[in-house]
Order: structure tokens, then C-alpha cells, then sequence
């Protein structure tokens, strides 16, 4: 017999608290305002890395976004994440830490860094496997 699911279980999705700098931001606030004010903010990060990215600034897009990203680790680990197990999209406040890992892993690769590129699109994988695409 065969079983399609892993036998010794998954940890249930992480799911992150309100970001502290969300509100700021879909009010309009200058991300950089949100990030100074809210530093832990991953929402704020990835807002600054993704503009700087579509600037074509990639190393500010790459150190915002890299910034982001380990905001958004501690973060998960304060709320029980284990370094693996689900971090899902459809749960908003994971989102800014998602993106972070999206533009990171493309700036990355726009810089060459291939073996970093690749790591962040296996996280996003494993975070939520609908980001894989």
C-alpha cells in the first residue's frame, strides 16, 4: 500500500500577526516612512525592494529585500516556525515576508548569484507551493 501524504505530519501553516506597517502603507505612506517608523515591517521591505527592483536599482532592491527576509525570520520564529511547514499566501500579514523572498530571489539572479536565486524559489516552494510558479 502506498500513501500519497507524509506519514509522520506537517506542522500546521504558520501564520504571522498583523503587520505593523500594512495600514501605513495601503494609506499611502512613503514605504521609507514606513520602514523607518516600523522597522520590523516586512510589508515596508518588500514595498521599497519591489520599487527599487522595478527601477532597475537591483543591489538596493537586493539589501531591501534581504532586509525584509530576516525581518519576516524572526517573525516566524517568534510565532513558531521551525525553519519549515507552511507559510501561506492567502494568510495577508505572510505576504510582505513572501515578497521579500520573491524579489530577493530575483535580484539574485539578475547579479548572478545563482546557488541564492535558487534557494529563495525552493523557500517559496515550500512556503506555499502555489508560489512556485
Amino acid at each position: 500500500m502506498t500513501h500519497s501524504h507524509n506519514l509522520l505530519g506537517e506542522p500546521p501553516p504558520t501564520l504571522l500577526p498583523v503587520d505593523p506597517g500594512t495600514a501605513a502603507l495601503a494609506s499611502g505612506t512613503d514605504p521609507a516612512e514606513v520602514a523607518a517608523a516600523h522597522p520590523t515591517s516586512s510589508a515596508a521591505w518588500a514595498a521599497l525592494a519591489e520599487a527599487a527592483l522595478q527601477a532597475g536599482n537591483t543591489i538596493e532592491a537586493y539589501a531591501y529585500a534581504r532586509t525584509g527576509y530576516h525581518r519576516g525570520l524572526d517573525a516566524l520564529r517568534r510565532n513558531g516556525w521551525k525553519g519549515f511547514g507552511p507559510v501561506p499566501w492567502s494568510h495577508e500579514p505572510n505576504r510582505g515576508f513572501l515578497r521579500c523572498v520573491t524579489v530577493l530571489a530575483e535580484a539574485a539572479g539578475v547579479i548572478g548569484e545563482v546557488d541564492e536565486e535558487a534557494r529563495c524559489l525552493q523557500l517559496l516552494a515550500d512556503c506555499d507551493p502555489s508560489l512556485a510558479a
